[in-house]
């Protein structure tokens, strides 16, 4: 395939909330430009973007799917990105690699929390970006209303350039109202639309919409609107000047209408996406920070610059190995030559370049600035990773991935499953920046979190298909801790006699609460060589060994301090054995005369929901013994911080869901340890007793 220079270039991000219908209408978009040969329908094997065998059995897409078309002389490279709140990790590299987007927005549905997410998302990156209204040929689609709540939601002025002709089913084309044509399409047909005549029944609405239209494009620019006022009407040159001026600054976002289950709007929205968005080179200048002075650069789209790349997503292909996907800002990257990787500081030896149409991999000798390729097999290149040159080296930002918020303890079903599962999942994790996986030190289980349930069921299936791993789940074990709350002086003394060389440790010991979050602290009070200095570590070594398992229920013990103040030795039996036992001897003694109790985690939790769902979810987290500690408003939704036990809320994504109708997500991390309320005590010790018994 040629290479193509900057200028010919799109590079365009098709987001929004799942089911909005933006993997149909790439769909359509591949077939009007011949790169398939029929229309892809999600959730069957006709689907060029949604080919992996869980987008077919869920019927959406899970991950992001990279394809490219020409159209007019330009090549456009398409993102098609997820929108679910399980499935979103890898919409935020595709975001930050593309250079415009598609918001694509359900006419049924209207907007969505995703919706608004990726459009912020979009924003921070200061993307230009066209609004893709599709459905329209549902029963339910209502334009006025996903128009009011994009204004509304979006905080944008949508500029409807498009009048729909006919409604639900009988919907059969667009009037543009920049060109003054009505567009008709066969449904089922190749996707082009032919120019007609206006309809006559539709003449007076598109003149209205058209002077619409004019006026607020004249709102984009004081000089501009002083003409309108002045003359009442625009030229066709300043009717366009202002069309653009008001795209790029983004003031105004062309709204465009369609179908892609129906084949309608494809080739008007390719059009656009020529006109409105930036081409690389046009795009304001990356920052970068030099690899020499960590001061920020400009990155530009120049081929002959030196190269900066920066991979976004990575692929582990059961066939080809890990693929590692790149957009190129700078430079040129050559296959069969070696860059460097930043993060790592070491060299990367490239092979055969590519480019992706969906699975089909597509062989390429070069990838210019300004362009997204692909490339097998590198070794120690993961996502995040800038490509630069060694001697003129950059690293771009790493990539903000949504953190994991549901964990389960995976266990693998046989020991030939035991062994693979270490490394089938590490493999996954490559692919899957949102993904978790943890040996809790002190559970002892294999801890795998991820965005949701469903998130993790498709971990669990992949384990299965990809690398034979077959597992079982179950929540995880919450690591409780325990502490003391009195003070006590007490004696450990080992003692015993049995012919030949006898065992003596003596020694005693103040134990004493700390501040919570302190740890563990050990003070040596030996005066007057009570006890060999060779002996002390040794108390202190019996005395963290016992730590491990407290008097309550077994669960180790923190925000402790032990002083040791005295003992006794003997010149023969004496041993750092002899005295180990006895600091564990004292330690365990002394503890119970402490007041121990238990510590469960607290997490700090920011849960994000609409604003009438704002007292039902703080109810639930009240009753979950959380403590709510405020409330960011916005328009539209509310962000309530709160404090809340792990115990509590080990299965919260899914009850979150519920609560919301599926708008509410949260985040969450570990914050502190807190004591466990006495009435809850008593139950956590007879789980944990019978637990044991269960193992045993």
């Amino acid at each position: 395939m040629k290479p193509y220079s900057p200028e010919q270039i799109r590079n365009v991000g098709f987001i929004g909330h799942g089911g909005a219908g933006k993997t149909s209408i790439v769909e359509s978009i591949l077939y009007l430009t011949g790169v398939s040969d029929r229309l892809g329908k999600v959730g069957d094997t006709s689907s060029v973007m949604d080919f992996d065998p869980d987008e077919a059995k869920r019927g959406h897409s899970i991950s992001a799917s990279l394809s490219f078309c020409e159209f007019q002389k330009h090549k456009i490279n398409i993102l098609d990105t997820p929108g679910s709140n399980n499935f979103v990790t890898d919409t935020p590299g595709c975001i930050r690699v593309v250079d415009g987007v598609v918001a694509v927005i359900s006419a049924e549905a209207g907007i969505q929390y995703y919706t608004e997410k990726t459009w912020q998302w979009a924003d921070q990156q200061g993307l230009q970006k066209i609004i893709f209204i599709s459905k329209m040929d549902s029963e339910k689609a209502n334009l006025k209303a996903t128009l009011d709540a994009a204004k509304k939601k979006l905080k944008i002025n949508p500029m409807l350039v498009q009048v729909p002709v006919g409604s639900g089913e009988g919907f059969s084309g667009v009037v543009d109202l920049i060109e003054n044509k009505y567009y008709q399409y066969e449904k089922g047909g190749k996707g082009m639309g032919s120019a007609q005549e206006i309809p006559a029944e539709l003449v007076d609405e598109v003149e209205t919409s058209r002077a619409e239209l004019v006026e607020v494009v004249a709102e984009a620019d004081d000089e501009l609107i002083e003409h309108y006022l002045e003359r009442g009407e625009l030229t066709e040159e300043e009717f366009h000047t202002g069309l653009q001026m008001g795209i790029q600054n983004g003031q105004l976002v062309p709204v465009l209408l369609g179908s892609g289950t129906q084949n309608i709007g494809a080739d008007r929205l390719l059009a656009a996406i020529l006109e409105y968005l930036p081409s690389p080179d046009k795009h304001p200048a990356r920052k970068a920070r030099s690899l020499k002075d960590d001061k920020e650069v400009e990155i530009k789209a120049d081929p002959a610059g030196p190269l900066a790349a920066l991979v976004f997503k990575t692929v582990v292909d059961p066939y080809a190995g890990k693929l590692t996907l790149f957009r190129v800002f700078s430079g040129t990257l050559k296959g069969d030559s070696s860059v460097h990787n930043s993060r790592e500081d070491h060299a990367e030896r490239l092979s055969q370049l590519l480019t992706l149409q969906g699975k089909k991999q597509v062989p390429v000798t070069e990838v210019p600035a300004g362009d997204i390729g692909v490339v097998a097999k590198l070794k120690m290149t993961t996502t995040g990773d800038t490509l630069t040159a060694a001697d003129s080296g950059v690293r771009f930002d790493p990539i903000p991935f949504p953190k994991p918020v549901l964990a389960r303890a995976m266990i693998p079903k046989t020991r030939a499953d035991e062994e693979k599962i270490s490394n089938a999942l590490a493999r996954l994790v490559e692919e899957d920046p949102s993904l978790s996986v943890e040996r809790d030190a002190q559970t002892h289980q294999l801890l795998v979190s991820g965005l949701g349930q469903e998130h993790l069921d498709v971990i669990i299936e992949r384990l299965k298909r990809r690398f034979s791993v077959d597992v079982d789940t179950k929540p995880p074990k919450v690591p409780y801790r325990e502490t003391i709350r009195g003070k006590t002086k007490v004696q450990g003394k080992h003692k015993k006699q049995s012919g030949g060389r006898g065992q003596y440790g003596d020694c005693w010991l103040e134990i004493m609460p700390l501040s919570r979050g302190r740890g563990f602290e050990f003070e040596n009070k030996i005066v007057g060589g009570a006890i060999p200095k060779t002996y002390i570590p040794a108390v202190e070594k019996g005395i963290v060994e016992a730590m491990e398992h407290g008097t309550v229920a077994n669960y180790p013990m923190v925000d402790v301090k032990v002083m040791l103040y005295d003992g006794s030795y003997h010149d023969v039996d004496s041993s750092e054995m002899a005295f180990k036992i006895a600091g564990s001897i004292g330690f365990k003694k002394g503890v119970k005369d402490c007041k121990p109790i238990l510590l469960e985690p607290i997490m700090t939790m920011e849960v994000n929901v609409p604003s009438e769902c704002v007292g039902d979810v703080m109810g639930d987290l009240n009753s979950k013994r959380g403590k709510i500690m405020g409330v960011d408003a916005s328009d539209e939704d509310q962000t309530i911080r709160a404090h809340v036990p792990m115990a509590s809320i080990l299965n919260y994504a899914p009850e979150l869901r519920a609560l919301t109708a599926g708008r509410g997500v949260f985040v969450m991390e570990f914050d502190h340890y807190d004591d466990v309320p006495e009435h809850l005590t008593q139950k956590i010790v007879e789980e944990t007793r019978a637990e044991a018994e269960a193992s045993h």
